[in-house]
């Protein structure tokens, strides 16, 4: 992690200008010692930072930008060079049938139509060849329609600026991709150190089949972002982001499906495609991806004398960074019409350090919310759940998912209705607990809530015909065998020194924490050894079925809610009968198959995980990414029977008797079979 430390020790920032140029952060260096408060201890002030980063964004007004809605990535017929079979774990079992490109560039974006934001932001993000997609590029990037069975390959190009040259200064022209949390060989995971720098590409391989070939492993709704080495806040806030949805037999993407959507279905899956048991969920333009993630922008004077807002990120913060203008799909705020009739909402919190609960709620004829309306969960972290729930709000903390149907059948044409957030969190360390109520903007003419509104929608014309449904069941979760453990680990996640530590220590590129025996299932305690910050952990390539939080065993049908926004007792958990439709009050929390734990102060959860298909390198972190950068990450690989290893951590020459390579040339597999 030498690279971040050494950034902050000389000052300097990333995009090639540095910090000792800049007036404003001249200014901050005058006024205080950076480097002391790089993690506070308990009880300090929040805010250190003085003029941009405490000064609010240019005003914007809510609910009059149109939804951004990224395109669907189509393929390309062939790539050039041709794909090297060997460089990918089992590549002629999963022999890809689609093929994509993808460019991350550099341009000017959008966030909202009204100065200083209509004349646009730098930023990044993608355009991809052979899709309907914005000429310049993209944030976030296209949407990928993916099904399982259906192996692809999507070739990632760096065509950043170098060093030095890019517009957007608070970044790194140096990528990783990682595809969130799919199941997928370490060498096209994307991870933090396979990446690439301007002018290279990467060859991601994803086999898209579940753990282990079983069905109940299956996956709905995941996402790409970028995982660079101590850059990735940086370069998930210039805007590398995007979805990945992944399809099956049942949840086709066909809510109506013609001749032809039928003959592909069957053509891919055979007779385990039956038109009669399809989900036939809300699909084409009904099915919307929301992104959301928080930005701060300053106002600029460019060269032109034009006034601009751009994105202020702040590489001294270490507690974790909030901005005060909500974007989802990077439009700030924006508004999105809606017919009358069931639609599937794929809400994604993107970070990079903001906690999520959102209600759904209608406005009256004086933009007041008027009454809250339960909102439909199917899934959980992007896991299907086994029934749908009915809920008052859903709480998202960084990087969770949740698809979510709304119907608008039983609204009438000019009827409004907005999704909010209601956590109050005043600093990147988390959510208070305390929930907040609708509020005002004082510079809002129309005295819309701006302060905790998200996204509007705006439902119009008449009755329309409605083939979608929401089925009473999906599958079932994945079952605990105990007999397949073989190995149990602790993760304590906490501080010191100003660095954010796992087990005590900060993450070292060519460590390996832990040696995995390929096959096994093992439980992984997860423990908040802090008292002031929470922490969403994320771990690579494989989900998790929740055994205990904070020392109450959890059942696959226990639903938590959490009224208070505490921890659970037992007595709080509703139980979920097969085929009941049941209505969580409070705050839905997920279910028991996840890919994020959210440790809250002194939380500890333990679960158990599978570990089978593929060899290589992973990683687990906080995905509060600030947290990750700062060296919250460890690494742990995926071995053969007899070279997994517990105890402590070991480095890489020692475990595979080479010395390290440089990072992003690390070795391919040598051979597409599944094999050292």
């Amino acid at each position: 992690m030498a690279t971040r430390r050494d950034v902050l020790k000389l000052g300097l920032v990333v995009g090639g200008a540095s910090l000792l140029a800049s007036k404003r952060v001249k200014a901050q260096e005058q006024e205080r010692d950076l480097l002391k408060y790089l993690c506070p201890p308990d009880g300090l002030p929040d805010q250190f930072f003085p003029d941009p980063f405490s000064k609010p964004s240019p005003y914007a007004e809510p609910f009059v930008a149109d939804l951004f809605i990224p395109p669907i990535a189509l393929p390309v017929d062939q790539l050039t060079p041709l794909p090297n079979p060997d460089s990918h774990q089992r590549y002629e079992e999963f022999k890809p049938k689609k093929f994509y490109e993808i460019h991350e560039r550099e341009f000017l974006w959008k966030y909202h139509t009204q100065p200083p934001y209509d004349k646009g932001s730098w930023s990044w993000g993608f355009w991809a060849k052979n899709s309907q997609n914005r000429e310049q590029g993209m944030a976030p990037g296209p949407t990928y329609h993916a099904r399982y069975g259906e192996p692809i390959l999507v070739r990632r190009y760096n065509d950043l600026p170098p060093v030095g040259a890019s517009r957007v200064t608070f970044a790194l022209p140096s990528t990783s991709s990682h595809l969130h949390n799919g199941h997928t060989a370490s060498e096209s995971d994307g991870h933090p150190l396979d990446w690439i720098d301007a002018g290279e590409f990467w060859d991601h391989h994803y086999g898209n089949f579940p753990l282990g070939n079983d069905e109940r492993e299956k996956l709905t709704t995941l996402w790409y972002h970028d995982h660079r080495l101590d850059f990735t806040a940086a370069n998930v806030t210039a805007g590398l982001s995007g979805f990945y949805l992944l399809f099956d037999e049942r949840d086709t993407g066909f809510e109506n499906p013609t001749e032809a959507d039928k003959k592909l279905l069957t053509d891919l899956y055979g007779d385990k495609y039956d038109p009669g048991k399809a989900w036939r969920l809300p699909s084409g333009k009904y099915d919307v991806p929301l992104i959301l993630h928080d930005v701060l922008f300053t106002e600029v004077v460019d060269a032109n004398g034009q006034k601009t807002a751009q994105a202020v990120f702040d590489p001294f913060n270490t507690d974790g960074l909030l901005g005060d203008q909500v974007t989802v799909n990077r439009t700030i705020r924006p508004r999105l019409q809606v017919e009358r009739r069931k639609y599937r909402f794929r809400i994604l919190n993107g970070g990079p350090s903001r906690f999520y609960q959102v209600f759904l709620m209608k406005l009256d004829k004086n933009n007041r919310p008027e009454k809250r309306l339960p909102i439909t969960m199917i899934t959980s972290d992007g896991n299907l759940l086994p029934y749908p729930i009915d809920t008052d709000s859903l709480f998202l903390s960084v990087a969770q998912r949740a698809d979510v149907i709304i119907d608008f059948a039983e609204y009438q044409d000019g009827d409004q209705l907005v999704l909010l957030n209601l956590a109050e969190q005043t600093n990147g360390k988390g959510p208070s607990g305390r929930q907040l109520e609708p509020d005002i903007d004082p510079r809002d003419p129309k005295k819309n809530y701006v302060k905790t509104g998200i996204i509007r929608f705006d439902v119009v014309g008449g009755q329309v015909a409605d083939p979608s449904q929401v089925p009473d069941e999906f599958r079932p979760l994945p079952t605990i065998d105990m007999t397949e453990v073989k190995k149990e680990r602790l993760w304590v996640f906490d501080y010191d020194g100003g660095l954010w530590t796992v087990n005590g220590k900060v993450a070292e590129a060519d460590r390996i924490d832990a040696g995995v025996e390929y096959g096994t299932a093992e439980i992984w305690t997860f423990r908040n050894g802090g008292t002031s910050w929470s922490h969403p952990i994320h771990n690579h390539f494989t989900e998790f079925l929740l055994l205990e939080v904070n020392g109450i065993p959890y059942r696959p049908s226990f639903i938590d809610f959490n009224p208070q926004g505490r921890t659970l007792g037992r007595q709080e958990r509703g139980r979920l009968e097969k085929g009941q439709r049941i209505h969580i009050p409070g705050v839905y929390l997920g279910g028991s198959r996840r890919d994020v734990a959210t440790l809250r102060p002194g939380d500890e959860v333990k679960v158990f995980m599978r570990f089978k298909d593929f060899l290589g390198k992973y990683t687990m972190h906080c995905h509060n990414v600030i947290h990750e950068d700062h060296a919250m990450m460890v690494r742990w690989d995926l071995m053969w029977p007899g070279k997994e290893f517990a105890g402590p951590p070991r480095l890489v020459s020692e475990v595979y008797g080479h010395p390290p390579v440089p990072k992003h040339l690390e070795s391919r597999p040598g051979s597409s079979t599944i094999q050292e």
